[in-house]
């Protein structure tokens, strides 16, 4: 792949991006909430990650070149300048207050009563920092008996009901191969500091945020499995019938497999047509949407049964002549080669300066004025704590009082 493709830029890139002159505080841990402060990082925004003196835990995974650098943090943490510090010592938290009062957002993961217990609770801070947007992310939301329980990815797929809708079609519960919790999580984060950065802009007033991760995940479930249960008193049960029949998965073809999706009548009547069965286009079963609906499971066994009858080749260029969504099962190892990734420059090749090549995985989203880029790659446990100090008016004596106390990771 290039060195550099599609709106993705080299490292050092001086443009400014849409949040450039805003400062984030990173005070978060493993994947929601750096995902998110690394996307207003791609933004332009000054993200400074403040992490314990040994590191979040993902540095420390495998595999990696050398400690502290995983390959799962290259990506996450790029456009980020690190500070390790001590939060339970006095000087650490100084340092911090110093620090927020030069910032215009904090995004924490830590619970209510251990940012109360560092004065780093909301109240706290927007009294001493009235211009400071504060957004906490937990598990649960504060106002209610879950507020103080801890929460994982895995524990809020169980609690939100993912797990038991994937159960209704696999027989048992079981969970999304995917951090999912965790990332559309995220992405509510930078939604939500978005929106409160636009109400500050236009009204001169900061706010405090919640996002927690039960609350949300229900509320994105319940986008389509609302359905008949929306109604009060309800018209139906909750779920939505399509996605919750076992049939509804990847199809075997003559060499492969490939996912089919006729969705409206004339969809139906070319992929019927393809598979030399053109009566069932007119068989009440399947005649129009709300039929196919209530006979779904019969509709998408008789896929599995007429999808062999072609090759994936021969099933992506059917459908794609006739605009019916279909695509050939890619692994994601497959997806280097791409050809529509390759155009786009999603993924390409980038030099760390002491990890060396890696892959880099751009922003998908492509902006005409103000390209998200990367600026910094991902950071050296304490990388930026004497830049980040110094700013903060720190001396050169100062610092190395920090570091002599272990107060704060300086590497040489």
């Amino acid at each position: 792949m290039p060195e550099t493709a599609g709106t993705a830029a080299a490292a050092g890139d001086e443009s400014p991006g849409a949040l450039d002159g805003i400062r984030v505080v990173d005070l978060t841990t493993v994947l929601m909430g750096p995902m998110a402060c690394r996307m207003l990082g791609d933004h332009g925004a000054d993200v400074i990650r403040v992490e314990s003196l040994d590191g979040d835990s993902t540095r420390n995974g495998l595999p990696a070149r050398s400690a502290g650098m995983s390959g799962f943090s290259l990506n996450i943490q790029r456009n980020k300048r690190s500070l390790a510090l001590d939060l339970k010592s006095e000087s650490g938290r100084s340092a911090m207050r110093r620090l927020l009062a030069s910032s215009d957002v904090l995004v924490t993961n830590m619970r209510a009563a251990a940012l109360e217990r560092l004065g780093l609770d909301a109240d706290s801070l927007r009294a001493e920092h009235p211009q400071l947007i504060c957004c906490r992310a937990n598990g649960y939301g504060s106002v209610g008996p879950y507020r103080d329980k801890a929460a994982y990815d895995d524990a809020i797929q169980a609690a939100s009901g993912l797990s038991n809708l994937i159960g209704r079609i696999a027989g048992e519960p079981g969970f999304v191969p995917s951090v999912i919790a965790d990332k559309v999580t995220g992405l509510h984060v930078v939604e939500a500091v978005l929106a409160a950065l636009f109400h500050r802009e236009r009204t001169g007033v900061a706010q405090t945020i919640e996002v927690p991760m039960f609350e949300t995940m229900v509320a994105f479930n319940l986008v389509e499995h609302y359905r008949g249960a929306v109604f009060e008193p309800p018209e139906g049960p909750f779920g939505y019938d399509r996605l919750l029949t076992p049939h509804r998965r990847p199809y075997p073809t003559a060499d492969g497999w490939v996912c089919l999706l006729p969705y409206n009548d004339a969809q139906y009547r070319a992929f019927f047509a393809f598979v030399e069965r053109p009566e069932l286009a007119d068989d009440p079963r399947f005649a129009d949407h709300n039929s196919r609906i209530a006979h779904i499971d019969e509709l998408y066994a008789l896929f599995g049964e007429l999808s062999v009858r072609r090759t994936t080749d021969e099933w992506i260029a059917y459908c794609d002549r006739h605009s019916i969504p279909a695509a050939r099962v890619m692994d994601l190892a497959e997806l280097d080669t791409d050809p529509q990734l390759a155009a786009a420059g999603l993924v390409s090749i980038s030099e760390h300066p002491t990890e060396g090549a890696y892959r880099y995985v751009a922003d998908p989203v492509v902006y005409s004025a103000t390209p998200t880029r990367l600026r910094r790659h991902a950071p050296l446990l304490g990388e930026h704590a004497v830049e980040i100090l110094s700013e903060l008016g720190y001396d050169a004596n100062e610092i190395d009082t920090l570091r002599d106390e272990g107060v704060i990771v300086a590497p040489s």
